[in-house]
Formats: C-alpha cells, sequence, structure tokens
C-alpha cells in the first residue's frame, strides 16, 4: 500500500542519517581515546572560543535539520494529498469496549456493532482504489484506533472528533486494536478492516452481503 510505501522511504533515510552521525562520533571517540591510551600528552590551547569551527559545527547540524525537516514533510504531503474524488466517510465511534462503524452515505445509514467478545469482532469494510475517510471519536473514555499492518494509528476522544483519510489498492483483511489502555477489557478491543471490490461494497452498503461483522444496523 502507498502508505506503507512512504512511511518505509521516511524511515529507511532517517535511519541511514542516524546510523553515519553515530558512526562519525563513533570514530572520532574512538580515535581520541586511542590517542589518549598511546600517553601522548596534550596541551590545553589557549583559545576560549573557536569561532569558525564553532559555525561549521553548527551549520552542518542545522543542515541535517532542515534536510531531515523538508523531506518529512513533503513525503506527509505526498500521503495526504486531497482525494481527487469524493471519499467514502465511515464514522468510528470507541466504546469500552468495541467499536462502532457507520455508513452515513449508505441509503440506510448502515451500522456495524458488536461487543467484541471471543470472535464477535467489527469488521470496517472499505472498497478498494477510492479514498476513505474516517471520522473517529469516542463515546466515554480516550481509545486509540490501531492496525498495526497497514500502519495507521489514531486515537479517538469524547467529544471531539479526528479525521484522516487513506486509500487501499488491494483486497484483503487486517486486524485492528485498541493502542490506548481504556479499562477492564482494553486487551479484547480488536476489530478488522477488510478491504473489498467497488462492486461488493456497494452491495454491503445496500445490505445485500453482511461481510462487515458484528451485527447490522
Amino acid at each position: 500500500m502507498k502508505q506503507r510505501h512512504i512511511f518505509g522511504d521516511v524511515f529507511a533515510l532517517e535511519s541511514i542519517v542516524a546510523c553515519f552521525v553515530f558512526a562519525i562520533v563513533l570514530l572520532l571517540f574512538g580515535y581520541a581515546l586511542i590517542r589518549r591510551r598511546a600517553g601522548r600528552r596534550f596541551t590545553a590551547s589557549p583559545k576560549a572560543e573557536r569561532p569558525r569551527l564553532e559555525a561549521y559545527y553548527v551549520g552542518v547540524l542545522a543542515a541535517f535539520v532542515v534536510f531531515l525537516v523538508s523531506w518529512t514533510a513533503w513525503q506527509n504531503h505526498r500521503e495526504h494529498r486531497p482525494p481527487a474524488a469524493e471519499p467514502v466517510r465511515v464514522d468510528v465511534t470507541g466504546f469500552q469496549w468495541c467499536w462502532q462503524f457507520s455508513y452515513p452515505q449508505s441509503p440506510e445509514r448502515r451500522s456495524v456493532l458488536a461487543n467484541c467478545q471471543g470472535d464477535n469482532l467489527p469488521t470496517l469494510v472499505v472498497p478498494t482504489g477510492r479514498p476513505v475517510q474516517v471520522r473517529l471519536t469516542s463515546h466515554d473514555v480516550i481509545h486509540s484506533f490501531w492496525v498495526p499492518q497497514l500502519r495507521y494509528k489514531m486515537d479517538a476522544f469524547p467529544n471531539h472528533v479526528n479525521t484522516f483519510t487513506f486509500r487501499l489498492d488491494h483486497k484483503g483483511r487486517w486486524l485492528g486494536k485498541c493502542a490506548e489502555f481504556c479499562g477492564e477489557r482494553h486487551y479484547a478491543m480488536h476489530f478488522w478492516v477488510k478491504a473489498v471490490s467497488p462492486e461488493e461494497y456497494d452491495r454491503f452498503l445496500h445490505g445485500q452481503a453482511s461481510g462487515g461483522g458484528g451485527a447490522a444496523a
């Protein structure tokens, strides 16, 4: 998926930069330690400051910071570009201790509800190839909507709506969890995200296919 690819690019570059800086610091430390153990005596410099050296040091650090911030912002812009088509909207509500998925664009305003006990998990059904806008809130305490394999995680707050948009390009099913401790049965607050073809999604919206797990309202 595009989002995972972008995350991988950003993480790989930042890891390379971090390793490079760590290697430079380690080499300088090793060089100083070897010279110290060789018994060489050093004379303290009479200069209290070295403006040119400090300017180089600050300049290099500033260049690294500007590059990393600019690169990350650009990649983030690529991931969150305004969708060309009207997104599919899903209202997600977390509660102790499960989830409700509502589809306000459905002719019957379809809703999927479960209790997250045993295999009774709700399924967030979305179409492939189309942007999906998730509007996330909570009925009681703070929860967190987390799909590890898709690398999506956002907190759900009471009396507040958080929004993000994503797109899945192929069919599949992924397990989601609550990533914010929310009480006694937090450990079981799981759900599924299921991507289906646009045709199957339309049938789902019209109540012709159950595929949403839990109880449809």
